[in-house]
């Protein structure tokens, strides 16, 4: 089971993994059984965020899931994407952080911010 994977790379997998719509196979392959998260629109369960999960690849199966970057620190892993749930959507600058112990992750923060049609800020978000 990718056992040498960095925690890195681990979270990139989940994440590509449910962008995919193989969110069991995210869930079973790198959460850990004690696996929490912070998204204030779900119980803070696995089960519940990965039936969620489930219902938006279902309902988005041209899902693209862009990582720009993933930085790691210590047990931490930040992951910043540009995610679209089909080709002509603007998507959103998500980033998803990852607290891992025994290299399965055990806590899910995300946090992100719709991709403005117009922007003053010739940078973009990425």
């Amino acid at each position: 089971m990718n056992g040498s994977l960095t925690i890195k790379e681990r979270a990139v997998s989940f994440l590509e993994l449910v962008a995919s719509g193989n969110v069991r196979e995210a869930y079973e392959s790198h959460a850990s059984p004690d696996f929490r998260h912070h998204n204030p629109y779900f119980p803070g369960d696995a089960d519940s965020l990965m039936s969620a999960m489930e219902e938006n690849a279902a309902g988005n199966p041209d899902k693209i899931l862009e990582v720009k970057r993933a930085i790691q620190e210590g047990d931490t892993v930040a992951v910043h994407s540009h995610v679209r749930q089909n080709p002509e959507d603007l998507g959103g600058a998500v980033v998803h952080i990852f607290r891992f112990q025994d290299d399965r992750i055990v806590e899910l923060w995300d946090v992100g911010q719709a991709i403005p049609e117009d922007s003053p800020n010739e940078n973009g978000v990425f």
